[in-house]
């Protein structure tokens, strides 16, 4: 069975998250996608992140009824910082090894992967799908791939490079939406809607919580 981990802060968690985690799951024909905020993000250190329980909340309320995305926890239980290459090898451990992962991730978030923790375990656990985003060229991460010493080869099917145990796919997401948490949290700090960005119910979630503002 075919797996989705899709991860992030999700702070708060918009139409763009659930735009790509609603194609991913169509176009690689995924079991499930899992949406997993994380507990203690490592790379946010420097700024501020809303409590988990909120951003979990916002994220199941986001994805409420949907057959193939669900928002897990897993992060959460486990003390310390949430370094991904836990959560793959937790989630291929309760999945069965039989079991393939597609790792989601922006195409910025990638060209920091060397900065991950035990990064190149990542790719013998997962198939990555990196999407394609505003200001980056997909052709700039041959070079990066290559100085990540982790051996890859490049075919022209379908924009696929081979990596040792697993694949890296570019995608394209056909229905791009320019959206951010930062431009979510700063129009509500400033007290304007955020009506359309996010959904009805996230929206009056952040709302009745006096967040962001």
């Amino acid at each position: 069975m075919k797996y989705g981990v899709f991860g992030g802060t999700f702070d708060p968690i918009h139409m763009g998250h659930l735009r790509t985690a609603q194609e991913m799951v169509e176009e690689l024909g995924l079991t499930k996608l899992f949406l997993i905020p994380a507990a203690t993000p490592p790379h946010k250190h420097h700024s501020p992140v809303s409590a988990f329980h909120h951003r979990f909340e916002m994220a199941k309320i986001a994805v409420d009824g949907s057959q193939h995305i669900e928002v897990l926890d897993i992060e959460a239980k486990r003390e310390g910082p949430s370094y991904s290459v836990d959560t793959l090898r937790e989630l291929k451990s309760f999945l069965g090894t039989q079991s393939d992962l597609y790792f989601i991730m922006g195409l910025e978030g990638f060209f920091e992967i060397h900065t991950w923790k035990e990064y190149r375990s990542l790719f013998q656990l997962a198939h990555f799908v990196v999407v394609d985003r505003k200001g980056f060229q997909y052709q700039d991460i041959f070079p990066y791939l290559k100085g990540l010493q982790i051996g890859f080869s490049i075919t022209n099917e379908a924009n696929k490079v081979i990596l040792f145990s697993g694949k890296w796919l570019l995608h394209k997401v056909p229905t791009r939406m320019d959206i951010s948490s930062t431009q979510i949290r700063n129009l509500v700090n400033r007290g304007m809607s955020i009506r359309y960005l996010v959904p009805d119910r996230v929206m009056n979630y952040v709302l009745e919580h006096r967040l962001y503002g």
